[in-house]
């Protein structure tokens, strides 16, 4: 498993399982707990940070490489892919965060990619879980029963306060957060 300067901690599951709630519930927490952090989503469809209309997207649209957006309260690099239809790459975008500017990098999706991560399971779904298949998934958040047989440790999906306990532990940040 490739080592980064920042501790990332995935979650996968199906889509509509709950990544994305769970981890609107867990960043507030680990922001209160001191902190700074990382958002990396992998998006299976085509997107834009831009308008038709607004000069970046016009720009961008005329076929230059990269787009900085900027004002007094935020900043976007958007950045054309070289190769169109290619899954877009957990390692090479890592290496576009501050690694001074953060603690932690939480990764929504790369499933496949090789990291440790949380898998979210909800049996309403009707999937069976990924983790038999990923030795990678480090925990399994969920409220629902696992299928009998070994599995990684089990946290309660609507805690968010054991799920953010659970990433620090697991990525040495316990001494770091409440500073």
């Amino acid at each position: 498993m490739p080592s980064h300067p920042i501790p990332v901690i995935g979650f996968v599951a199906p889509s509509g399982g709950g990544k994305t709630t769970l981890l609107r519930r867990l960043v507030p927490i680990l922001k209160e707990r001191g902190l700074r952090v990382g958002y990396l989503k992998h998006a299976h469809h085509r997107f834009d940070l831009d308008l038709p209309g607004k000069d970046s997207f016009e720009l961008r649209a005329a076929g230059a490489d990269q787009v900085l957006l900027a004002s007094s309260e935020r900043w976007a690099l958007q950045v054309e892919n070289r190769v169109r239809g290619a899954d877009p790459d957990l390692e090479e975008l890592l290496t576009r965060f501050a690694p001074g500017d953060l603690d932690l990098v939480l990764a929504e999706g790369f499933k496949y990619a090789d990291y440790p991560k949380i898998e979210v399971y909800r049996a309403v779904l009707g999937e069976p879980p990924l983790y038999p298949r990923d030795p990678r998934i480090i925990a399994v958040a969920t409220d629902d029963a696992l299928p009998t047989g070994e599995h990684p440790p089990r946290l309660p999906l609507h805690d968010g306060e054991a799920i953010a306990d659970f990433v620090l532990t697991r990525c040495g940040l316990q001494g770091r957060a409440d500073r």
